[in-house]
């Protein structure tokens, strides 16, 4: 009999019962739970798919020059930002790069042992840590949602592996002060990941990343999976402080993590293309302010989101599995319950607005429908 780590149920796996629940509702299912695109990429990522070439030879694990120059070239188009091509390297995903970073710091600083990620975040920060056998350790986030990096002790600071942050944030749409992250980051001699994956869907003001306060200590990782609906083909990029990427870039080189090549120009592609992500941030504005629309008139106070295509619904008298179980019945919409995120999400759910336009105006008739508040 093992006694060592039993991985816990997977978050969306438990609301399986609910799905069935859902599907006997007359119209049917509608999925707001997971965060996966249903927009096809451009045509122009799925003619390079099949032109590359790239399918016999491996691919470099690092990424090939033309993907890292298509994404040092969107990062200075972006953002005016400048990195050298030492200070970028690919990565499968990004849910991968997040998941496996706690193990490869430890490699680096085996006299540290604790990550610091948001309370109320996607759930493979915390993962990861206890995947490597490290302190997972939740950073208070204030009534915004944003998070407070005074509540950080000064015990589990210098213990630290790395600061996560997430912004703009899964699941609560906050946008925090990347500034001050990367100040306390270097005040403490911590590195700061910053997973800006949501950054095209920045509602508020301009998308930022945090390389724009320089990348001594700080590493940028972004994704293709939502700005470019990727999410199948499992491409992304990390990026930042020179010794901090060469050192990954290199263990992650050792281990055999490659992006495939088809993937890679792929990727590319999308890099160099942004009207395609013009077209998909008003879709999911347009979708946020249908289905907000619905649970206001069905007398839930729904704030609208500073980003992402999420929205983060209070459960009325805190009851967020209530809550979802209700919509589940009444109205057909799976969605998820906010302590999937952190004990602190607990009041509320995530909703997200990732079917098409057409789904998601009959599931916010269903919602207008009933009475929630």
């Amino acid at each position: 009999m093992t006694t060592g780590f039993q991985p816990p149920p997977y978050p969306y796996d438990r609301l399986d019962p609910l799905k069935a629940l859902a599907a006997a509702h007359e119209g049917g299912l509608v999925d707001l739970s997971v965060g996966t695109p249903c927009d096809p990429p451009s045509a122009a990522v799925v003619a390079a798919l099949g032109a590359s070439g790239a399918e016999a030879g491996y691919p470099t694990s690092i990424g090939s020059p033309a993907f890292r120059d298509a994404a040092i070239g969107w990062l200075h188009r972006r953002f005016g930002v400048d990195v050298s091509p030492t200070q970028v390297a690919a990565c499968v995903g990004t849910k991968e790069f997040v998941a496996s970073l706690p193990h490869l710091l430890r490699l680096r600083d085996p006299g540290r042992d604790t990550v610091l990620y948001p309370a109320v975040s996607y759930p493979s920060y915390a993962m990861g840590a206890e995947l490597a056998g490290c302190r997972a350790v939740p950073v208070g986030v204030d009534d915004g949602w944003h998070v407070d990096l005074s509540t950080i002790s000064a015990d589990d600071a210098a213990r630290a592996l790395c600061l996560w942050v997430n912004t703009p944030a899964n699941p609560t749409g906050a946008v925090d002060d990347l500034g001050a992250a990367a100040a306390w980051g270097r005040d403490h001699g911590v590195p700061v990941f910053s997973d800006e994956c949501y950054v095209e869907f920045t509602w508020n003001g301009p998308g930022h990343t945090i390389l724009e306060h320089g990348s001594d200590g700080l590493v940028a990782v972004h994704s293709l999976s939502k700005r470019s609906n990727m999410a199948g083909l499992r491409a992304g990029f990390y990026a930042g402080d020179d010794e901090l990427v060469h050192y990954l870039s290199e263990v992650r080189k050792h281990a055999g993590l490659m992006m495939p090549g088809p993937v890679q120009l792929a990727a590319s592609v999308a890099l160099e293309d942004d009207a395609h992500v013009d077209e998909q941030r008003e879709r999911y504005r347009e979708r946020l302010d249908l289905l907000r629309g619905a649970f206001v008139e069905a007398g839930l106070d729904v704030p609208a989101p500073e980003g992402t295509f999420y929205l983060w619904v209070p459960a009325p008298g805190g009851d967020a599995w209530g809550l979802t179980e209700r919509l589940a019945k009444e109205t057909g919409v799976l969605v998820s319950p906010g302590e999937f995120y952190g004990a602190d999400g607990g009041g509320h759910v995530r909703v997200a607005v990732v079917q098409p336009t057409a789904t998601l105006e009959r599931a916010s008739r269903r919602i207008a429908k009933v009475s929630l508040g």
